[in-house]
């Protein structure tokens, strides 16, 4: 078995194409027209889901096997409360400048502040949530200022 993508059902396509290619700091690096799209970011597949297409260009898709609501009605799942039981963490060199970055980027909501742990490891890191609730996690090195 390998590692393909951890694709994202959005509600808002555009919108998340946008946030994601201001948080890797890189364009989209494909598309299947406005159903999907793809960040292939140094091995990291993530991928954008448009939540609403499928029912919204019905003479595009077609389909074989047994419907499952819980994981075919996309509509529905983009309409879900997201529970945030998924992170997506992200590694960067430098936090410190990765949280001035994102911060002065403007689109990050519910964004903390730099914050540590320390329960086998020291860990340092900040968390934000993108336009459908999905919490992301950024660590990396940081120089604590005293």
């Amino acid at each position: 078995m390998r590692y393909g993508s951890i694709y994202l059902i959005v509600k808002d396509f555009d919108k998340s194409v946008s946030f994601y290619e201001k948080v890797f700091d890189m364009k989209v690096s494909a598309t299947n027209g406005k159903r999907f799209a793809q960040f292939n970011n140094e091995g990291l597949n993530l991928c954008l889901m448009n939540g609403y297409y499928d029912s919204e260009n019905p003479g595009q898709v077609v389909t074989k096997g047994e419907y499952w609501e819980i994981y075919d009605n996309q509509s529905e799942i983009a309409n879900s409360i997201n529970t945030r039981k998924v992170f997506i963490n992200l590694g960067v060199e430098d936090l410190k400048a990765e949280y001035n970055r994102i911060k002065g980027l403007g689109i990050a909501t519910q964004m903390t502040e730099i914050r540590f742990i320390n329960v086998f490891s020291p860990y340092w890191y900040f968390t934000f949530m993108d336009p459908d609730g999905n919490p992301i996690e950024i660590t990396g090195n940081y120089a604590e200022e005293l």
